[in-house]
């Protein structure tokens, strides 16, 4: 070994140690800006664009004269929302400006949600709010889904009076998560594109946006997809048939709205501080983010990133419960007391110790505990590979497919058909998003669902961290869609969900660099075998406990959470029109060893880690 390698693995072990006494500890606001001020509100003011737009806003501060520091949150949803949250840091001595996004509610200009005039927009706040007479010069930002994308789109332009930002639930760039997902399009972003297909809400039914009583699953089962437009009592906008017809990340209107490539993360100089939860819908761009400012960021604060991930839904820490499941009082964290201690240190000055917290806190389900740690993927994470097995009849949870740590040797193929007039049902899910660990055994009883099984745990198996999986598959169609999901199985026979990954087969190539170029379709020859790499776009933080059994799942449908395949292999399925039955086949021999590679974490503490990696006799997982 290198002495570099000896230098590396030394301060890894050393940072370990230092951090050792807060390994279980949850990210505590601990001392921030008290309830102070009394405020004053001024509504509908505006503020001008570089292209002479007024953009309507709320302004909320401290009713006394002076300067304060500013933070700002750019919504399609209403200004006049966000006012509650606006005076609690108001009372604490921040002006607070609530702003429509262009085009939206009373806000002047066209309403295309990823119009690159979002950029250069929030630049132009940023810089006109910090010239007003009671701002300090220091503004940050915040927000909640797509006021996080606003969040990262405004760092990415560098406005220099910028200091801190608090992207909530941001999503990563569109084609990795909404309204696409590795090419397959989420129908909850069917129902989004409906209700904001104006400039104020609109109901388009059917869904969970629209009060029409015709069954979603029916809506979505028109075609050709394109025209969702015209079926779905969308508004006139021209922003919808581009999603339908740019489908790779090379596309001019994508391209031009991206904010996660290294020259984007280059551009950033302010420190960020993010929240997300396990069954957020948009959880990769959390730890995309986090990933890609402390590798490319423009500054060394801007390199040292934080990261809260705990166990929620879209809309995080609101409630303990998810799906059923109590994870109990330490689910729920003072966040607002954070945000204002992370302000009160970037745009007040005050040394209070925040960066000094470990950067990342995780929520551990199972445990109910949080763990902190100096980095993500925490740094003693054991990614280990667990292949999958069978005799060949690995369908449905009734079949013969196990799921160990040791490699196949010679075994036949599993094959299922896949018919997109008969789709694999996905869990029930609300307000558009798989909401908590969800029983998915219902359909796990299909034919069309091959399930992999590990035995009965011996022992407690913790699991935290990105989710990869290899599957080397073929499929008689042109394309078709690969999906895999992690479930926690009860001994009762209930199969929690707990994270997934999806890729449409036409998109397994992967880009190769950050210029966007190398994006492209691949060409699929039927019954000829591939290798698909997928990360999942959601990990997992979960102890399956003793007696519980750790569960894949591939199907090529989950509906109607993501809308169908039809399998025909045309370069813009969104103008398909009949839908073609695909015999799928998936291998996992010596040859072609299909796996799903899980973040263990040894446990020392009872000395399990070679337990963990599966080194040992008596392993908690059975082969």
């Amino acid at each position: 070994m290198s002495t570099a390698l000896h230098r590396s693995s030394f301060l890894a072990c050393l940072l370990v140690a230092l951090f050792s006494s807060q390994v279980f500890a949850q990210p505590l606001p601990r001392v921030y800006s008290a309830v102070e001020y009394e405020t004053i509100e001024e509504l509908d003011r505006t503020a001008p664009m570089r292209d002479r737009v007024l953009l309507r806003l709320d302004i909320v501060r401290p009713k006394v004269v002076g300067k304060f520091p500013a933070i700002l949150q750019q919504t399609p949803y209403n200004k006049s929302g966000g006012l509650a949250r606006a005076r609690k840091f108001a009372q604490r001595g921040y002006v607070v400006i609530n702003v429509d996004a262009r085009g939206r509610f009373e806000s002047g200009g066209n309403w295309d949600p990823f119009s690159p005039a979002h950029k250069t927009d929030g630049y132009d706040l940023v810089e006109w709010a910090a010239r007003q007479s009671w701002c300090s010069g220091n503004v940050g930002t915040y927000g909640l889904s797509y006021m996080g994308w606003k969040t990262w789109w405004t760092a990415t332009e560098a406005p220099p009076s910028l200091k801190a930002i608090v992207p909530e639930v941001a999503p990563p760039d569109h084609l990795f998560n909404c309204p696409y997902q590795n090419g397959v399009l989420v129908c909850w972003m069917v129902d989004w594109a409906g209700s904001m297909s104006g400039s104020t809400p609109h109901s388009a039914g059917p869904g969970p946006y629209g009060g029409f009583a015709v069954r979603r699953e029916q809506a979505y089962r028109q075609l050709p997809y394109i025209d969702f437009d015209k079926t779905r009592n969308y508004l006139a906008n021209g922003w919808w048939r581009k999603w339908m017809t740019q489908n790779t990340l090379a596309d001019p209107y994508w391209r031009d709205i991206a904010y996660q490539t290294p020259a984007s993360y280059a551009k950033v100089q302010v420190p960020s501080l993010a929240i997300t939860g396990w069954f957020d819908a948009n959880f990769p761009g959390s730890t995309m983010n986090y990933s890609g400012v402390k590798l490319y960021g423009a500054t060394p604060m801007a390199r040292q990133p934080r990261l809260v991930i705990g166990p929620w839904e879209h809309i995080v820490n609101s409630k303990r419960e998810a799906a059923g499941v109590d994870f109990g009082p330490q689910a729920i964290i003072d966040w607002d007391g954070y945000v204002t201690r992370w302000f009160d240190c970037h745009l007040k000055g005050i040394d209070n110790g925040v960066m000094n917290d470990p950067p990342v806190h995780v929520f551990v389900m199972g445990r109910n505990q949080w763990r902190a740690s100096i980095d993500w993927p925490l740094p003693q994470t054991q990614f280990t590979k667990f292949y999958l097995h069978s005799g060949g009849r690995a369908n449905s949870s009734k079949g013969d497919g196990r799921l160990s740590t040791q490699a196949p040797g010679d075994e036949p193929a599993d094959k299922f058909t896949y018919d997109p007039d008969d789709p694999t049902p996905s869990a029930a899910f609300a307000n558009g998003h798989i909401d908590g660990p969800r029983d998915i055994s219902l359909s796990a009883v299909r034919e069309d669902v091959l399930v992999y099984d590990t035995e009965s745990l011996a022992e407690d198996v913790e699991l935290v961290g990105p989710i990869t999986a290899k599957l080397y598959a073929a499929t008689s169609a042109r394309d078709t869609d690969w999906m895999v999901r992690l479930a926690d199985v009860f001994p009762d026979g209930r199969a929690l969900f707990l994270a997934e990954g999806i890729m449409r087969a036409r998109h397994r190539d992967p880009q190769q660099d950050g210029s966007f170029n190398a994006q492209r379709l691949s060409v699929i020859e039927p019954n000829k075998t591939y290798p698909y790499t997928i990360d999942f776009w959601r990990p997992t933080g979960n102890v399956f406990a003793k007696g519980h059994r750790i569960r894949i799942e591939v199907s090529s449908s989950y509906y109607p959470y993501y809308l169908r395949n039809l399998n025909t292999g045309e370069d813009n399925i969104a103008l398909a029109t009949q839908p073609v039955i695909a015999q799928q086949l998936l291998r996992h021999d010596s040859r072609h060893p299909s796996h799903v590679v899980l973040p263990l974490i040894p446990h020392t503490e009872n000395a399990t880690l070679s337990k963990a990696r599966g080194d040992s006799p008596d392993s908690p997982i059975r082969n």
